[in-house]
């Protein structure tokens, strides 16, 4: 079953947007793995795998929060995405010219 519309995007829109926020919830995910090998790789006691846990799941709680695919923040995201270069510009391409006006103007800040 497909996705329903989002309000005031068109259906390639959509599409774009669906691509660039998995491309981006990717890169994020590469780079955790790669910080969890840099901390595992100096595990030595038992606190330090606690702290390894406690890291984890702090990650989990921010990712989970960071990548909400709801229309009413959705530009919010890509914004924060984009500041840290999990995201370019150039890869929401296809979007309305003020979308991507909106969306450049907030990850300047």
């Amino acid at each position: 079953m497909a996705e329903p519309l989002l309000d005031g995007w068109s259906e390639p829109e959509q599409t774009i947007a669906r691509a660039a926020f998995e491309t981006a919830y990717g890169r994020a995910i590469i780079q955790l793995i790669e910080a969890v090998r840099q901390r595992s790789d100096s595990l030595s006691s038992a606190q330090g795998l606690w702290d390894l846990h406690d890291f984890l799941s702090i990650e989990r709680h921010t990712m989970e929060g960071r990548f909400d695919f709801r229309i009413e923040g959705i530009l919010f995201v890509f914004a924060s995405l984009v500041k840290d270069d999990l995201l370019q510009l150039d890869e929401l391409n296809g979007l309305t010219a003020d979308k991507l006006s909106k969306i450049a103007a907030m990850a300047r800040f």
